[in-house]
This record gives C-alpha cells, sequence and structure tokens, in this order.
C-alpha cells in the first residue's frame, strides 16, 4: 500500500482572493473549480502533484447535508469563526483505499468512507476520486483524509502539465518541501500519526524560528513537520489562537529566504 503527499486544504471565505496575494509573493494560484454536490469550490497552487487547495462555500445549505464527508463538516463548522481561515486539513494519496479502510477499523480508528468525489474544472472536465476519513478519539489534531483518484499519478501528472497547471513558479523552480503542524505533546500526537501511517519517524530537533521541539514524518512528495513549542514564539501563538493545526507551509528552491504571516497562516521561504 503506497502513500504519498496530496495536498493541504486552506479554508478561506472566497478562494479567488487568495490569487493575487499569492502572486505577491511570487506563487502561481489558479481556478480549480465546483464540487456541486458538495456546495464547495476551490482555486489551486501545484508544485508537481503537491498542491495547495483553497476551498470555499458557495451553497451553505448544501454543504450543510454532508455528514459523512467529514471535510465538508469541518469547514461547515469552522470558517464562520474569526479565526476560521487558514491551513486545515491535509489529504494523502493512496492506492487501495478500500482495503485501506479495513485496516483503520482493525486499528480502532472511527472510518467515514470511501465516498466518491467529483469537481467540475473551468473546462467543463469531470475530475473524480474517493475519499477516506479516519478519526481517532481523543486527538485534538485533526487526522489526515485519504484520497484515491480515478487516473493514475502519471495520467494526473501529464494531464497538468498540458493544461499548463504545474509551470514554475514566478518565485522559481519551486518544491513544497513539508507542512507544518503546532501540537502540544510531539510524543503522543505522533504515537497516533504512526498507527495511522506506519512510516518513518525521524529524529528530534530544535527549530530556533518557531522556537519549538520538532519531529518529521517522511512521506513521498511533501513531508509532515510536527512542532510542539519551547516557549514564546510563532507555534506557541498559533496552539493559543486556534488550537492544534496545520499552520506552516515550508518551500524549498525558492528565491528568497523568510518566515512570514499570510492569508491567516504561516509561509517560509528558502
Amino acid at each position: 500500500m503506497q502513500f504519498s503527499f496530496d495536498h493541504l486544504v486552506w479554508f478561506f471565505k472566497n478562494p479567488g482572493e487568495a490569487i493575487e496575494p499569492l502572486e505577491q509573493i511570487g506563487l502561481k494560484l489558479v481556478p480549480g473549480g465546483r464540487h456541486e454536490s458538495w456546495g464547495t469550490y476551490n482555486t489551486l497552487s501545484y508544485f508537481g502533484l503537491s498542491y495547495l487547495e483553497f476551498l470555499g462555500i458557495e451553497d451553505w445549505q448544501k454543504a450543510a447535508t454532508h455528514e459523512a464527508n467529514r471535510l465538508i463538516t469541518h469547514i461547515v463548522e469552522q470558517l464562520p469563526k474569526g479565526n476560521g481561515e487558514g491551513p486545515a486539513r491535509i489529504a494523502i494519496r493512496t492506492n487501495e483505499i478500500e482495503e485501506l479502510a479495513v485496516q483503520l477499523k482493525k486499528k480502532g480508528f472511527t472510518v467515514y468512507g470511501s465516498i466518491p468525489g467529483e469537481r467540475v474544472r473551468g473546462d467543463g472536465e469531470v475530475i473524480k476520486w474517493s475519499l477516506l476519513f479516519p478519526e481517532y478519539a481523543g486527538s485534538e489534531l485533526r487526522l489526515p483524509f485519504f484520497i484515491q483518484w480515478e487516473k493514475s499519478d502519471d495520467e494526473r501528472l501529464a494531464e497538468l502539465d498540458q493544461l499548463g497547471l504545474i509551470d514554475r513558479h514566478p518565485a522559481g523552480g519551486v518544491r513544497f518541501e513539508s507542512v507544518g503542524f503546532a501540537v502540544h505533546n510531539l510524543d503522543d500526537t505522533l504515537a497516533i500519526w504512526g498507527k495511522l501511517l506506519n512510516l518513518q519517524v525521524k529524529e528530534e530537533f530544535t527549530n530556533h524560528e518557531l522556537n519549538a521541539r520538532c519531529r518529521k514524518i517522511a512521506l513521498a512528495g511533501t513531508e509532515l513537520l510536527f512542532c510542539s513549542p519551547m516557549g514564546e514564539g510563532i507555534t506557541a501563538k498559533v496552539l493559543k489562537e486556534k488550537g492544534e493545526t496545520p499552520f506552516i507551509v515550508n518551500l524549498s528552491n525558492t528565491d528568497q529566504t523568510q518566515i512570514f504571516e499570510k492569508l491567516n497562516g504561516y509561509w517560509s521561504f528558502r
């Protein structure tokens, strides 16, 4: 069973309004399309097959009816809050979603799905996939959900390339290095995620810019970075204001070196 990072979902009230701010920092963001049955729509920024999804709601009444789709229940609950916008959830790509559902249930996870999904692209093309949502009692940090696309990775990459969606960003040949999560207890969180993914957890290190103890889970495409605060700083601020959540996008091979806050989340350019 293969796992690869697929995308980071970023809740945003008007996804189209994220395009210009990202262009200002050298990133390309394009219109995605509409999830007609879910009442949501998006804009997307690609880094190969890893990407950012800015997700918004266009039909609240329709979105409120999807109890089994835990991403939609999450955005319906989160987006109206004063600090509801920002990085919210990650998707991990798999090639055996039904077998994964069986395994996760045996491990004690509550599982929703698999659930069929589709998006109507701007050119009218219908993109299809399946989703699986595991949950674990006592976990404040939302677990990743899993996605299996109708088309293979090679087919999708060729199609995205043909459509010009994975061109170089203005900031350069940018790589989506990792997504960072702010958590209270590093060891407890990694015990749950390790049980979920059965992937290698790297050695602990100190990130002085975030003033945090951190460890990474090695995941194909884009790694997962977990950080617990050592004192005041960015990580502690996120936990105080938003609780356990994804909070920083780490990009490498850019034309600058800095960490800054934009669109209610943090960005690290290296």
